[in-house]
């Protein structure tokens, strides 16, 4: 079985540009910055990027890096326009990376662009902006229903499927999913470790599928302690889970905590 190392690359304010590698060979995913992915490169040899989605924030970096790596492959959504993609993706694809034996699925996660995906296989789910620990991204150009499509197809993976999500959110989503499910004793535990590995300059992430059913309340839209949240907030009970997801999400994107 195929082992490889994962390596956040910071930038930005929260930005996570992820590294995958063999110790010869390395995958770069959603790159929004040359300059960190151009220093890890200096050891390793490029062998792809993959794309989640075509905001500036996770493609900024494709142009100049492969200026420096010509003919380096590019995977990307197929519904979303991005410059320098040659190997167009869309939900139920698969994607062989020879050089590192990096077999991966491609899943449609659309909702917060077009044409967003994923990319899971050995164990790692690489998710963009989809689905964040503790929260999931806001919904840009699709609509409710493609976020509970999205997330549905997230939260069926095996529970110890770790979750590489591309922004390090995860302190601010627990101040939220606080006001959405506040009694969660899990959640409570969880927010404790993570506070403990951002006071040590350390990221959250991964996660895992497991962790994120236990948490996440934009995956806990059938608890009656959500439900009874949205409802307070709302003044309406929701008809039903994709009513509470949609009215969650309109929460989030106005909640300040």
């Amino acid at each position: 079985m195929s082992t490889f190392n994962v390596t956040p690359l910071p930038f930005g304010r929260d930005n996570y540009i992820w590294l995958i590698d063999n110790a010869h060979h390395a995958v770069l995913v959603d790159p929004g910055e040359a300059a960190p992915a151009l220093v890890a490169l200096n050891r390793l040899e490029p062998a792809a990027i993959l794309l989640t989605h075509h905001h500036g924030d996770h493609t900024d970096g494709v142009r100049e890096i492969v200026a420096h790596y010509p003919g380096i492959p590019v995977y990307g959504p197929r519904k979303d326009s991005i410059a320098h993609v040659d190997h167009p993706v869309a939900n139920g694809d698969k994607i062989l990376i020879e050089s590192l034996k990096l077999e991966l699925q491609v899943i449609g996660v659309a909702a917060h662009t077009r044409g967003h995906v994923a990319y899971l296989g050995h164990g790692m789910l690489f998710c963009g902006d989809t689905l964040f620990s503790a929260g999931c991204g806001r919904v840009f150009e699709g609509t409710p229903s493609d976020l509970a499509l999205a997330l549905g197809r997230l939260a069926r993976l095996n529970d110890d499927t770790k979750v590489y999500c591309a922004h390090e959110y995860t302190l601010a989503n627990l101040a939220f999913a606080r006001a959405a499910e506040p009694d969660n004793a899990e959640r409570d535990r969880y927010a404790a470790h993570c506070e403990a590995l951002r006071s040590q300059g350390k990221p959250t992430l991964p996660s895992t599928i497991a962790i994120e059913r236990a948490i996440n309340p934009f995956l806990r839209t059938d608890v009656e302690n959500v439900i009874d949240s949205v409802t307070a907030h709302c003044g309406t009970r929701p008809a039903n889970m994709l009513t509470c997801l949609a009215a969650l999400r309109a929460w989030k994107d106005v909640f300040q905590g």
